[in-house]
């Protein structure tokens, strides 16, 4: 079974990163509100602007502890998929 690592836009212009093992279910979830404790639950509309799949669990748990850890402009830029910019930003940190 394949696990996921996304990134929503929220209507307040910040960014949310989860993962899960059923991305459409997840992502209803968000959009319906169904976890009222949910960073998303007060932000919608939501924009679904990233995601990757992963084999295992910890692979995918592991990348969005670090995508979390990442500045704003490391996250738009590996949203772009510019990976060029993404690996400039790692090194001046």
């Amino acid at each position: 079974m394949p696990f996921h690592v996304y990134i929503l836009h929220c209507s307040d212009n910040s960014y949310y990163t989860g993962h899960t093992d059923n991305l459409e279910k997840r992502l209803a979830e968000h959009i319906s509100g169904a976890i009222p404790s949910c960073y998303t639950f007060k932000r919608h509309p939501l924009t679904l602007v990233f995601s990757q799949e992963f084999p295992t669990r910890q692979e995918a748990l592991a990348s969005e502890q670090q995508i979390k850890g990442w500045s704003r402009k490391k996250k738009e830029a590996m949203i772009r998929g510019d990976w060029e910019e993404v690996s400039r930003l790692a090194k001046s940190v």
